[in-house]
């Protein structure tokens, strides 16, 4: 095993570049994945404009497929060469956010203090996954065997926007027959879509301004969509309710305009959960706040990681429940991930998700 390996960094705002990296050497809790499949996420482009704060020289990505190359000393129950997955958020389960039932939160790692985000470590606080190599801390809690079977494909979106998309319909406390408004039907709001199906939703109504993935969010479950471009989309939900505006709204876009849509569509008593990752201050509107008396709730999440849920994320794949492998719609190699960035991050030619393969 040669001691360099291809790693994408980021170099300043409005550029990742390849570059060569030492292999990383591991400690006794550790593993190191060797990376087949991994992709490039909204967050990461939100990091390339410099509008997320990285250091210089941090291999970006968080969505890691591979096999285990090696495993430190400490971690039981694994095999070199076995197919796994980690979370996005891979939490130590030993800080005091983690035993608090907040793992994504996990503030263990920052002599400063708290941190929030403290859970997401890949390309956030140490080297990602969009390499040819990955270290894995707490492999024990984080790494998940991957069912024989699913392809690298069907299993990319567990580690975060199947997580992500999923936390935001578990935290909107979805009911069966509640209708629910998904704002938003990128890769994460496809995923909550999803999610609002898998938990029950009696009427799910989608909202974006691009046909294919409004075609998409069909195919994930959504009954009504709404090109934002052609209606305007808060009279069109509160007549579709008929005045009582939806049980619960997803956000997942991060504007303040689908923010203030969301609450505007919501029910007094209902719940708007936030998936977004906002960039300036939100402004939360009087008349749609009841003014603080309308029994809402505004809940944000991260997407929960660890073994456990990757595996019911798996599970939930391999039973047939939900195929996700149709929102890849590209393939680039990882020594062309800069081009994939650019396409990616321009929204070109229908782009939903870019597998990057090894």
């Amino acid at each position: 095993m040669s001691v360099m390996m291809k790693a994408a960094v980021f170099v300043e705002p409005g550029r990742i570049e390849i570059i060569d990296k030492a292999i990383p050497e591991i400690g006794p809790n550790d593993a190191l994945i060797r990376i087949t499949t991994t992709t490039i996420c909204g967050t990461d482009v939100h990091i390339l404009k410099g509008e997320y704060p990285v250091e210089r020289g941090l291999t970006i990505g968080h969505e890691p497929v591979g096999i285990i190359e090696k495993l430190g000393k400490n971690v039981q129950g694994y095999q070199e060469g076995q197919r796994v997955i980690a979370g996005a958020i891979c939490p130590s389960f030993t800080s005091y956010a983690c035993q608090d039932g907040c793992s994504s939160q996990d503030g263990g790692h920052h002599h400063h203090g708290y941190k929030p985000l403290g859970g997401w470590r890949f390309g956030n606080t140490i080297d990602g996954s969009q390499a040819e190599y990955l270290l894995v801390p707490d492999a024990q809690a984080n790494l998940s065997p991957v069912p024989d079977g699913l392809t690298d494909e069907q299993v990319l979106m567990c580690p975060d926007i199947m997580s992500t998309g999923f936390a935001g319909a578990e935290s909107a406390n979805i009911k069966i027959g509640d209708t629910v408004a998904v704002f938003a039907q990128g890769p994460i709001g496809l995923c909550a879509t999803a999610g609002a199906r898998l938990r029950g939703a009696g009427l799910i109504i989608a909202v974006d301004g691009v046909d294919e993935r409004l075609q998409m969010a069909v195919k994930m479950g959504a009954d009504v969509t709404l090109d934002f471009r052609k209606v305007d989309v808060v009279a069109e939900i509160l007549k579709i309710t008929q005045g009582r505006g939806v049980d619960a709204s997803i956000e997942a876009l991060g504007l303040q305009s689908t923010f203030e849509a969301a609450l505007k569509v919501l029910k007094p008593g209902g719940t708007l959960s936030s998936l977004g990752v906002y960039s300036s201050d939100l402004t939360i509107p009087l008349g749609a706040f009841c003014a603080g008396l309308g029994d809402h709730k505004i809940v944000t999440s991260l997407c929960p990681g660890g073994k456990e849920r990757m595996r019911r994320l798996m599970q939930t794949i391999s039973s047939g429940r939900l195929d996700l492998s149709p929102m890849v719609t590209h393939h680039y190699s990882l020594e062309n991930i800069v081009e994939a960035y650019d396409l990616f991050s321009h929204q070109r030619d229908g782009v939903l998700k870019v597998a990057i393969h090894a």
